[in-house]
């Protein structure tokens, strides 16, 4: 495994770090579950990212990494990164989501509950809250990182002008923000507008979540929408007409670039994002060993030709 410097911080993360946005809810298989985190960690990855709502349900993902845990990994606790974010819809009523103090502290609360852990690493505002003055907000984190519930503060989904106010609104209280965790993949590539600079500039790492895309940049889209793919599901964030037939040209020659460097394409998509010494790491997701060990090949081969990178940009630009 690779380790990166977060930012300027004391801390080394993963290259690629394993998310449980999906596939480790209540209605997943446990033992797969279990099997997952297992391999990940004798690979070497020592960053499990959750939020409060991950599941389905909203918060079962917690509960089932808290139980395997307990069962596997508790003499290794010290190894390992956790966080968890509090910002997105959980429960009802007017304290359920947002960025009150009220919602972060109470949400964190009952993520350390639900995962049978006494703090989190990195615990991260899930998103910007327009009615909620930012103030309050960064002294949630801190707060939580004063009381000793988590070690470092983090954001996620804030523009480079909110996230330039938030980190000094962190450093004026006296805990830095460790790190952002923005969407950025070849396809959605709105943090190289001024986000990267901004994090680099005050020493702020960067853990980009959905580099493939939702899926959209490996193989299961070469010949159009499988029947089973998340685009075919009603619910979810990929839509079915988001995939048009200029897009799918795109991925089948962004494929043909992977090939010729010997990687499939959502290693190369994943080196792409690496690429640039301002990313910390990537979140992958898993559905099985069998993926999280395609994905774990991509440090074989993390340079790009200049060549590579023109013909790459030709395509997605």
């Amino acid at each position: 495994m690779v380790y990166n410097r977060c930012g300027t911080s004391g801390i080394k993360l993963p290259a690629i770090s394993l998310g449980l946005w999906h596939n480790f809810g209540g209605v997943d298989i446990f033992e797969n579950c279990r099997e997952m985190l297992r391999k990940a960690f004798d690979a070497g990855i020592t960053h499990f990212d959750l939020a409060n709502n991950y599941g389905p349900p909203p918060g079962s993902a917690e509960e089932t990494f808290g139980k395997i845990l307990k069962q596997d990994f508790v003499a290794y606790r010290d190894e390992m990164i956790i966080s968890t974010k509090a910002g997105y819809y959980m429960w009802p009523g007017p304290y359920g989501e947002w960025g009150s103090r009220k919602n972060l502290i109470s949400s964190l609360n009952q993520s350390l509950k639900r995962m049978q852990i006494e703090y989190v690493d990195i615990f991260y505002s899930h998103r910007p809250d327009p009615e909620t003055p930012m103030e309050e907000t960064m002294s949630a984190l801190d707060h939580a990182v004063r009381q000793g519930k988590a070690l470092y503060a983090g954001i996620s989904n804030y523009s480079a002008a909110q996230a330039k106010k938030a980190i000094t609104i962190l450093n004026e209280l006296g805990t830095s923000c460790l790190i952002h965790q923005p969407r950025y993949s070849m396809f959605e590539r709105w943090v190289e507008g001024g986000l990267l600079d901004v994090l680099e500039k005050d020493g702020v790492g960067c853990i980009a979540f959905s580099p493939l895309a939702q899926g959209l940049l490996t193989n299961r889209y070469l010949k159009g929408i499988p029947e089973d793919s998340r685009a075919a599901k009603a619910h979810g964030f990929l839509k079915r007409e988001s995939i048009t037939d200029a897009q799918i040209s795109k991925i089948q020659k962004l494929n043909a670039i992977a090939e010729n460097r010997g990687q499939s394409l959502a290693q190369m998509a994943l080196a792409w994002v690496l690429k640039d010494p301002r990313i910390t790491s990537v979140l992958i997701g898993a559905s099985s060993t069998a993926q999280l060990d395609d994905n774990l090949k991509t440090l074989q081969n993390l340079k790009f030709s200049a060549d590579e990178l023109k013909k790459i940009e030709t395509i997605i630009a």
